[in-house]
């Protein structure tokens, strides 16, 4: 069973606060060297951003979604905006900036489907806690708040203050990761984190399931609820009142791996917020990401509820 509880959340809306990006995505046979000129595949111009996948894949797997965040008021953050509306998000909250332009990702993925991703925040970066006031009623209103680290950090933390305040459930999945204020744990219910962000967030070195469950116990004891520590094609390590358990990956043939994660995150919460229970709703969680890698780009390659059923 899971230590979180969803029974008041028919007809509230998943509340997503988070990046907007236009992925700016090269594909190629590996990653050059310093000072190597190498010829790619193909380039292509995809929405992305961390808070926009997780949203995205939310709504795609089965879950109604709000959207909080900004872009620029330019052609890449009309076309974002536009493209979250089409798959049913409510972008009443994605804001449009004139003072800076949106953000952006780059992104090169290799033959293998390893991906390396470099981000310019924009107006991403510009996002502030007023913002995130103005949104207060939304917030309250939620079945859960999925945040990520891709905005600020003040937006972040007033975001989980005004959930918290509220009883609404807050999952952050820390990436990219970076240290949070002592008090901010014990204000989170679900934390993902994927290998690399739970050794830098717990100092404790990632490898395999039984490490993931050292490092999920220092985030236990810092006051989290639950905790998921995703490891890539190794499956996922469930920390919670129930105990420790492993719940392996499925083997599939990647191509890409740029928004596994999110549309884990996606397909969990969508599972949680109808009334799975936690295992249940990893395991959909899981189905969905392993789609997900047999394709190409980010929001693209996020499946749909009837492809996974």
């Amino acid at each position: 069973m899971s230590t979180l509880d969803f029974a008041g959340s028919k007809g509230k809306p998943v509340v997503v606060v988070g990046s907007l990006n236009m992925d700016l995505v090269m594909r190629t046979p590996r990653v050059p060297v310093g000072g190597e000129t190498l010829h790619g595949h193909e380039f292509s111009t995809l929405p992305g951003g961390k808070g926009a996948n997780q949203a995205v894949a939310c709504a795609r797997l089965g879950a109604k979604v709000a959207m909080i965040g900004q872009v620029g008021n330019d052609g890449f953050g009309t076309t974002l905006r536009d493209g979250l509306a089409a798959d049913g998000i409510d972008v009443n909250g994605v804001l449009q900036t004139s003072a800076v332009g949106t953000g952006v990702a780059m992104i090169l993925v290799e033959d293998i489907g390893q991906n390396r991703i470099v981000l310019a925040a924009g107006a991403n970066g510009a996002l502030t806690p007023d913002d995130i006031d103005a949104q207060t009623a939304l917030i309250g209103g939620a079945a859960m708040v999925v945040l990520q680290l891709e905005v600020p950090m003040p937006v972040v933390e007033r975001a989980i203050a005004i959930a918290h305040s509220a009883g609404v459930p807050v999952l952050l999945n820390p990436g990219p990761a970076k240290p949070l204020a002592e008090a901010l744990w014990s204000q989170i219910d679900l934390l993902i984190p994927n290998e690399s962000e739970a050794e830098l967030l717990s100092g404790i070195a990632v490898t395999d399931a039984a490490s993931a469950y050292t490092a999920a116990r220092v985030f236990r004891q810092r006051g989290v609820k639950c905790v998921l520590i995703t490891l890539g094609a190794n499956g996922v390590a469930v920390i919670d009142d129930a105990g420790e358990r492993h719940l392996p990956a499925h083997v599939v043939k990647a191509v890409d791996t740029t928004a596994a994660g999110d549309t884990f995150i996606g397909g969990l919460t969508a599972g949680l917020v109808e009334g799975m229970a936690m295992d249940e709703a990893v395991a959909l969680g899981q189905r969905a990401s392993a789609l997900c890698v047999t394709r190409h780009g980010a929001q693209p390659s996020i499946p749909y509820r009837r492809e996974i059923a």
